[in-house]
């Protein structure tokens, strides 16, 4: 009888890892890093749960590292089957797995060269070259519904999640004995929201017998101001006080849309022309990525590339590709807008700029994401006075702004729409990716609309596909 566990995203909102077995395979769901605090994050560094070299397959809902970033982990422990996602994740991973490899070298080699690390030395998760490694076991396949064959008795069918170039929720059929039916277990990924900029909204979901659903928002709904208003806002105080805005932004997604909504802005005169610092490789890589994926392009994105072929460049834009350049953002003086990965302050170069911005009273600090529970964005945003970055304690005297309608997830409300599309009722479904309390919100709201049977797995809990 098959079966599904969660070893990942329950309980928390980060390290994606769903394992569906059968008497003929297993297939590991997302591969993702935990993020937040230390118990979450040991949980990288400490044995796979499962038998590593005994998966037969990788199935990615998406590319973002907290449902990718534990590949190169997982290969180092002997996996070595197919990695399943489609073009557009396929083109972001080989962005994303290298760059996060080598934040994680240069942050250990600057923690050695400090001396602050209670590790002698302090390593890296894994290296540049184990990336690399786990780049050659990607298989690409259409984001369209068409069946494809990962492992031995199991299909998967990709189709546009909305969330970021790539996203794909993901519907897995575990064949039965031949005079069975099997099961068909839908995975939502990471459902984005409706009519954002740039990439297509999430497609109805199809028919299944389980369903995975996320529930990062599931206890919140997102702002009433409109993010292009709000940029508008922050940009123009920042203006008049000649301060620095600084913009934690997932390098995949965000950092797109605020690139795309600040052109806008210019080209409306409703902003003054600032530098805007892209301070993140892999955000410009991806930037790139997304110019290419057409087939994943809404019609106003399309319509403007028509007229503009770079319209996620503002008209004052500079990129940053080595840590020199990011270092000499800091003798900037002027009112400017720094864009910097990662979007939860979690490491990378956004921590450099956090050390000189958060202690200053000019400074405004814009999130435009959901901020993990345990991670330097959320102390920042809950309004700590004082926070620890880089092994140093610094005061917080900048101006905190919020802005959910940035958000790549759908909230709550957005969930529930998409799940009426759903040509009928699954057996069961499963709420994950979502910290406790939005988890159970999350299965109240979907109950109380349906009427369906819901669970909110714990981590290691596996539950038989009946």
């Amino acid at each position: 009888m098959p079966s599904l566990s969660f070893w990942g995203a329950a309980g928390s909102v980060t390290g994606s890892k769903y394992l569906i077995e059968s008497n003929r395979a297993r297939v590991l769901i997302d591969c993702g890093l935990f993020q937040g605090g230390h118990e979450l994050r040991d949980r990288n560094w400490q044995e796979p749960p499962f038998d590593a070299a005994a998966v037969d397959a990788v199935v990615l809902t998406h590319a973002h590292i907290d449902h990718t970033g534990y590949l190169p982990r997982l290969v180092r422990h002997g996996f070595r089957g197919p990695v399943y996602c489609s073009r557009g994740t396929g083109d972001l991973l080989k962005i994303l797995l290298p760059d996060a490899a080598r934040l994680q070298e240069e942050e250990a080699d600057y923690r050695n060269r400090h001396k602050i690390t209670k590790h002698l030395p302090a390593l890296p998760l894994y290296t540049e070259q184990d990336a690399r490694e786990t780049l050659k076991l990607i298989q690409v396949v259409p984001n369209t519904g068409q069946t494809i064959q990962v492992a031995k008795g199991i299909t998967s069918e990709f189709r546009i999640a909305g969330h970021i170039l790539g996203s794909s929720q993901v519907l897995v059929h575990v064949g039965g004995e031949p005079n069975e039916q099997g099961v068909r277990v839908l995975f939502s990924g990471d459902l984005g929201k409706y009519n954002q900029p740039i990439i297509r909204d999430p497609v109805a979901p199809p028919a299944c017998d389980y369903l995975v659903v996320e529930s990062t928002y599931g206890n919140r709904l997102h702002d009433v101001e409109e993010p292009k208003v709000a940029l508008e806002r922050i940009i123009k105080d920042a203006a008049q006080h000649n301060g620095a805005v600084l913009i934690p932004a997932f390098a995949v997604g965000r950092a797109q849309e605020i690139l795309y909504v600040i052109r806008e802005l210019e080209n409306e005169k409703r902003i003054p022309i600032l530098p805007v610092c892209l301070d993140s490789p892999m955000a410009a890589a991806a930037t790139q990525a997304y110019a290419r994926r057409t087939e994943e392009q809404d019609r106003d994105y399309a319509d403007a590339l028509k007229t503009n072929p770079t319209p996620l460049r503002t008209h004052s834009m500079l990129a940053c590709s080595t840590r020199q350049e990011s270092k000499r953002l800091n003798d900037l003086k002027d009112a400017r807008v720094i864009v910097a990965a990662s979007g939860m302050m979690s490491g990378g170069r956004i921590l450099h700029h956090a050390l000189r911005l958060l202690p200053d009273e000019n400074a405004v600090v814009v999130f435009v994401g959901y901020q993990a529970a345990g991670t330097l964005g959320r102390r920042v945003a809950d309004g700590d006075k004082q926070v620890k970055v880089l092994g140093q304690w610094v005061p917080v005297r900048c101006r905190i702004e919020k802005m959910g309608g940035f958000s790549a997830h759908a909230d709550w409300k957005e969930v529930v729409r998409w799940l009426e599309g759903m040509p009928a009722a699954p057996r069961r479904v499963f709420v994950t990716h979502g910290e406790p309390e939005a988890a159970q919100a999350m299965a109240t709201h979907i109950h109380e609309r349906f009427g369906w049977e819901i669970e909110v797995p714990q981590y290691g809990e596996r539950f038989e596909l009946v």
